[in-house]
């Protein structure tokens, strides 16, 4: 079949198959006099594992060492590692991930209860100093900070002028 005729069966457009190919996921293309691609009714299968195995998590890389070269001759053995390291994979990034939003709950509660009587500045260093677990200290301005500040100012407004 034709590469037109793929992409209609596989849902992929022309140019992911070719990709495919040439990234040595597709090893199953002939070549007629034209030029032109053919592939085997197989290339459909391959194709669909290809993009189921990408849709689970699995890299480019990781589909190349598994998909051997005749689809009649899997190993078995190696595919149920790889399959059962995928899936201990993605628990632990469940996991991060259940960790990570938890922080951020916790985070944005912390944020949210702030008491009336402190600006958003004063809100920031009680929410940081209850995550670090240590008072942070209010910004203070030296006396060359304040000519700085000065300065910056008197530029802006000569600029804008």
């Amino acid at each position: 079949m034709n590469i037109g005729e793929l992409a209609k069966r596989t849902g992929l457009t022309n140019s992911r198959i070719r990709f495919y190919e040439s990234a040595g996921l597709l090893q199953t293309v002939d070549r007629r006099p034209n030029g032109y691609r053919t592939y085997p009714p197989e290339a459909v299968l391959v194709l669909e594992l290809i993009a189921t195995a990408q849709k689970a998590g699995f890299s480019l890389d990781e589909i190349r060492s598994l998909l051997p070269p005749d689809l009649g001759q899997w190993d078995h053995g190696a595919l149920i590692d790889t399959l059962r390291r995928k899936v201990a994979d993605i628990a632990a990034l469940q996991l991060r991930l259940k960790q990570s939003k938890a922080q951020l709950v916790a985070l944005i509660e912390e944020i949210e209860a702030k008491p009336d009587d402190i600006d958003c500045a004063a809100n920031a260093r009680r929410v940081l100093s209850h995550i670090l677990g240590k008072e942070i200290e209010k910004p203070t301005m030296a006396a060359g900070d304040v000519k700085l500040l000065g300065k910056a100012k008197r530029s802006r407004s000569l600029k804008a002028s």
